[in-house]
């Protein structure tokens, strides 16, 4: 099958979609599948493009043998919503040229968000006579407006018409949840042409262990049981209530010891609180690469993932989970809905309530009461789960089954979305 990968962030750059893409690519790339990558120069957290790109409009290359092909993008690291939305609209317009240059190909898988790319996806199929496959990893607008960031009236209506328009056109669409599967099906989509392409995770990689001592005495977590952070230190995450959790712990738990890793727009702002709070017990330890993250989860006990108390992170997978169980590290989980309902269906983690510093700082005091035995069955619990439902080859298992339908089957643009 040829297949071209449509999205605005790809490594060098680390993030979720970043990954799901680079290794969905790899795996297809291993079966003898012709895949390519459309995507922009990098520039995702900092908003800064290296020098080796800078004052380009394209560029070709191999990146670990995927062909990709590279267009301008107009960085904006932190500016107005405006200067982001000039960014996204950027690469949607430059990616056209990339495309252009692609090879012949039988589906266009496009990333949303941003969902404009969208734009470029469905009129690049058209042009390149292939299927137009739509990936939600996030509803956009619904997410934007839920969190504040999107606010004027008339762009959100636009934002929608465009939402249901793409949705409607697409052969398929390929969803990060079950909750954004869900409701796909009730805006009208057939239930046959919406599929999980969820997050995943090397299994090869992210394996089990032993500690890193060199580690810990760089950090000093002699004899603590450490409760990591691992990924953007974003609003979104509401980790203010973490940091909060921990000024309750300081003293009763003098043995947890709460890590930070990553970088994020929130970090100046979690560290005052740190200094403000005198937390001896946290420790922000920066970002690091990715092929560093296994030594950082075998000095981790529980891996944090944390989300604020919004309803629509009640349907969200978040990516930070499935390295830490594939490393047999259990998930205290701050949140509720999908996520939570799968490590407590498979006894790989623990639940504490979102932005609530006093829940959480109850399940850690829980935590630390576990035995050796049930510690380790929340170990082996997580690891089995990453292997059998999220490594990159199961993904990949099911991505072709729902994509290699005859081609008389089912034309582009069947389907219907309503309003």
């Amino acid at each position: 099958m040829r297949i071209i990968y449509l999205c605005q962030h790809f490594p060098p750059e680390t993030g979720a979609p970043q990954i799901r893409v680079y290794e969905v690519s790899k795996e297809l790339l291993k079966r003898g599948h012709q895949i390519e990558v459309v995507t922009a120069f990098p520039h995702h957290p900092m908003g800064v493009i290296p020098d080796e790109y800078k004052g380009k409009f394209y560029q070709y290359e191999l990146y670990d043998d995927i062909p990709v092909y590279r267009t301008w993008i107009y960085p904006s690291p932190k500016g107005s919503f405006w200067k982001r939305l000039a960014s996204y609209f950027s690469f949607t317009f430059s990616s056209f040229y990339g495309l252009l240059k692609a090879k012949p190909t039988d589906v266009i898988i496009c990333n949303s968000p941003p969902l404009f790319l969208g734009i470029t996806g469905y009129l690049g199929a058209k042009l390149k006579r292939a299927k137009f496959v739509f990936n939600v990893a996030d509803i956009w607008p619904e997410s934007a407006v839920e969190l504040g960031i999107l606010k004027n009236q008339s762009f959100i209506k636009l934002s929608r018409w465009l939402e249901l328009f793409l949705y409607r056109k697409s052969w398929k669409i390929a969803t990060a949840t079950d909750g954004i599967k869900d409701y796909m099906v009730r805006h009208g989509k057939k239930e046959e042409d919406v599929f999980l392409l969820p997050n995943g995770v090397n299994t090869e990689v992210f394996v089990p262990k032993p500690k890193d001592q060199a580690l810990i005495d760089e950090i000093g977590l002699h004899g603590k049981t450490v409760f990591t952070y691992a990924g953007a230190l974003g609003y979104a995450q509401g980790l203010d209530s973490v940091l909060e959790a921990a000024a309750l712990l300081k003293d009763n738990e003098p043995n947890v010891h709460f890590l930070f890793v990553g970088d994020g727009q929130e970090k100046e702002k979690l560290l005052k609180m740190k200094e403000d709070l005198d937390l001896t017990n946290v420790t922000f330890y920066g970002s690091v690469p990715v092929s560093r993250m296994p030594d950082i989860f075998s000095i981790t006990d529980y891996s944090i993932v944390s989300l604020r108390n919004i309803e629509l992170f009640k349907g969200a997978r978040p990516s930070k989970i499935f390295p830490a169980i594939s490393t047999g590290t259990p998930v205290l989980y701050c949140g509720s809905g999908e996520s939570a309902q799968i490590l407590l269906d498979y006894n790989c983690g623990r639940i504490a309530p979102p932005e609530d510093p006093e829940g959480i700082a109850a399940e850690i005091k829980n935590l630390m009461k576990l035995s050796e035995d049930e510690y380790k069955q929340l170990s082996e619990n997580g690891r089995s789960l990453a292997i059998n439902e999220y490594s990159w080859s199961s993904i990949v298992d099911e991505m072709l089954r729902n994509l290699e339908e005859r081609e008389g089957q089912r034309d582009a643009g069947t389907g219907s979305v309503s309003q």
